[in-house]
């Protein structure tokens, strides 16, 4: 359980060492908290950043910082839950593990269906506070690794030309050269070469790692 200890002064830099070692993101109003926290995850090796509200810890930059949060739910201003949708509708949906006393099945609800980790009532044990945080850790690195993937396939759909980026279109659809050349209105030795070209520029050699590629895209940009 986590102790009861003398309140310090908690600062939002990352503590434990400054190298590029994920942040665990402390957010919680209780200064023995934030210590007793802190102390707990750092003695298990991470880097830890820790903060008495939502709005002190939108004023850092530690959220560009690979890593997961721990949120209170009830803080005075914006509250766990008020952080995680803002995070989710900027787009940085940074894994969530909320750890509260005051918890219920209705905000348990909304907190897991906007993608939190988990949702641990206190007194919590240190193992299974710890086991949470490895598995935001982990989702976190996943994310990241699909995001720089969307970004590098992005960056090399910005390379092709208009007409050959309609035939890729085409082909991560499911369409056949002579029905892409039909549609486009051109002939099918035509769509083969740009179909070459634009495979060759994306470095694909399959349509199976196209489609799969294709997939990683947003909306907007397949």
């Amino acid at each position: 359980m986590l102790p009861n200890r003398t309140v310090r002064s908690t600062q939002g830099t990352p503590q434990s060492g400054s190298d590029d070692r994920p942040v665990v993101v402390i957010v919680d109003d209780d200064g023995s908290v934030r210590e007793a926290l802190t102390d707990l995850v750092q003695s298990a090796g991470y880097a830890t950043a820790a903060f008495a509200s939502t709005a002190q810890l939108l004023e850092s930059d530690v959220l560009s910082a690979p890593g997961c949060l721990i949120l209170d739910v009830r803080m005075p201003g914006a509250s766990g839950l008020d952080l995680q949708r803002q995070l989710n509708g900027n787009g940085n949906a940074k894994p969530v593990v909320f750890l509260t006393g005051f918890g219920d099945i209705p905000m348990t609800v909304d907190a897991m269906k906007a993608g939190a980790v988990d949702f641990l009532t206190k007194p919590v044990r240190d193992q299974t506070l710890l086991d949470a945080i490895a598995l935001a850790l982990a989702r976190d690195a996943a994310q990241r690794v699909a995001a720089a993937e969307r970004q590098r396939m992005i960056d090399l759909i910005d390379v092709l030309t208009p007409r050959e980026l309609e035939v890729l279109s085409e082909v991560a659809r499911g369409r056949l050269n002579k029905q892409i050349a039909f549609y486009l209105g051109i002939s099918e030795v035509t769509v083969k070469l740009h179909r070459s070209n634009a495979m060759r520029k994306m470095g694909l050699r399959s349509v199976s790692e196209l489609i799969r590629a294709w997939q990683t895209l947003p909306d907007d940009r397949q």
